[in-house]
């Protein structure tokens, strides 16, 4: 199938997951990180863990940031090694918002409004290393803030094109900064960005518009998660419908593809009538993520409903995920044992994993 100007070899993409692996100091991404990549290179389309776009947007540690010429060059490794295999790779931009802390930040958070993150972000600890540590009190954006953030996100599309991917996925899902714009309970502000459903869209929609205007529609897509309540502390009854109403703004756009998070830890999948009215007001490509197995994956693919799905832990502990499909090859199940080696660290649960052929 075709996204954007990009013919794809299958309808399998590699879901972005945060592995920490960078290099110190500045977040550069490595060799290490290329390989992981080209292992997995025979993914249809590999999404990237989420890459902030700014000191501030940064939420957890050790994640690769796309901000700085070191990045860009750092990058230029991972999709010059995903090229070469013949993969086809999107860099996912990411703001945190409010789920961070000052010590990964550098200065306090900013958010929609001074309203605190119920979860916890991977940062330093007090004694030395990394773990889990609590969120802080964000502040809430001033205009200023806004348009910088903006712009923000269009220098890092450029750059990310300039590093050599073949686009973007912007992460408007999960809790973080454009899904706390659309949500009530993180979005308590009164001026144009909160208040009714215009406003709530607008912070998102400007940031979408401004990345498609820098770098053209077709290399641009973002991820919601309408039906996930990662990152708040209680649901906002109206997201579900404020998403398809965003959705029909994007159309428009003609975006490269709309990418759905579902399912994800005790989170829900979309209802079925849900995606037909997706399929209604969305003609272009969608992905789907979350839990997909290779027959609920074949089975959403022939309703009509997604085109294609994308898989996250599978291609930790698979990275010829693809080829075991195809031949029917039994995938190496995921230790949950060894998370411990899913963030931060070395070779070790990252480019260790052997394929099919080496067993």
């Amino acid at each position: 199938m075709t996204i954007g100007n990009h013919q794809l070899g299958n309808r399998i993409a590699m879901a972005p997951m945060t592995r920490s692996r960078t290099d110190q100091p500045g977040d550069v991404p490595n060799a290490l990180m290329a390989e992981y990549y080209q292992q997995r290179a025979g993914a249809g389309l590999i999404i990237t863990e989420g890459a902030p776009i700014s000191d501030v947007a940064r939420g957890y540690s050790l994640t690769p940031g796309i901000y700085s010429q070191a990045h860009i060059d750092g990058w230029k490794k991972v999709t010059d090694a995903v090229h070469a295999k013949g993969g086809k790779i999107f860099i996912q931009l990411w703001h945190v918002g409010r789920r961070s802390h000052s010590s990964i930040a550098g200065e306090t958070p900013v958010a929609p409004s001074a309203v605190k993150n119920p979860d916890q972000v991977f940062g330093p600890l007090p004694e030395g290393g990394f773990g889990m540590i609590e969120t802080e009190m964000p502040r809430a954006m001033t205009q200023q803030d806004i348009d910088n953030t903006i712009a923000d996100f269009v220098q890092a599309a450029k750059n990310s094109i300039a590093a050599g991917f073949d686009g973007v996925e912007l992460h408007g899902a999960h809790g973080y900064l454009l899904d706390q714009f659309l949500r009530t309970t993180s979005n308590h502000r009164t001026d144009a960005y909160g208040g009714n459903d215009d406003n709530r869209m607008r912070f998102p929609l400007q940031v979408t518009q401004a990345v498609v205007d820098a770098i053209g529609g077709d290399k641009v897509a973002i991820r919601l998660s309408p039906f996930v309540t990662e990152g708040q502390a209680d649901a906002d009854p109206n997201i579900a419908d404020l998403t398809l109403k965003l959705i029909a703004r994007l159309a428009p756009m003609k975006l490269a593809y709309l990418h759905f998070s579902e399912n994800i830890s005790n989170y829900t999948s979309m209802p079925d009538s849900y995606r037909q009215q997706v399929r209604a007001i969305y003609p272009q490509p969608i992905m789907v993520a979350g839990k997909y197995t290779q027959q609920s994956a074949i089975d959403v693919i022939n309703k009509g409903y997604a085109d294609l799905v994308a898989f996250g832990q599978p291609f930790i502990t698979n990275p010829d995920l693809v080829d075991r499909i195809r031949h029917g090859i039994a995938l190496t199940p995921v230790d949950y044992d060894a998370h411990a080696t899913f963030y931060g660290g070395g070779a070790e649960g990252y480019t260790d994993y052997p394929t099919a052929t080496a067993d």
